[in-house]
């Protein structure tokens, strides 16, 4: 009789056990599970850091486009303080100066992507 309460006292304390170490394999699953999640959506998380990255390039490429504008407007600035017929076009275009005898037409500009140089106007002129 009391082997065979020895060994309910053993089968009993092994469920204890098992249970136990199934209570701690399960919250340990679910602490690694809950990091996953924070590592890959979290603040500083995979996703975030995708989105920064990204946003990184788009910058790259904004101050690359605006390098060349820059480069564009230098050169346009160089020729109108060098160059008399750089001048002269400017005055035309920009400020719809004409010689004597010339009439300008104006039409209505159509909206579009900027060219790069600071010249050029959809106007046409016309001699007498």
């Amino acid at each position: 009789m009391k082997r065979h309460q020895q060994t309910r006292k053993f089968e009993s304390a092994d469920t204890e056990v098992n249970t136990l170490r199934r209570g701690l394999l399960l919250v340990l699953v679910l602490v690694s599970v809950a990091l996953a999640v924070h590592e890959i959506f979290g603040e500083n998380g995979w996703m975030a850091l995708r989105l920064q990255r990204s946003q990184v390039e788009a910058i790259k490429h904004q101050i690359q486009d605006l390098k060349r504008q820059n480069d564009q407007l230098q050169k346009d600035v160089q020729g109108l303080k060098s160059d008399p017929r750089a001048i002269e076009r400017y005055a035309r275009e920009q400020m719809h100066f004409a010689r004597p005898g010339e009439i300008i037409y104006n039409f209505p500009r159509e909206k579009r992507a900027h060219s790069g140089s600071s010249f050029g106007d959809n106007s046409a002129r016309a001699k007498k």
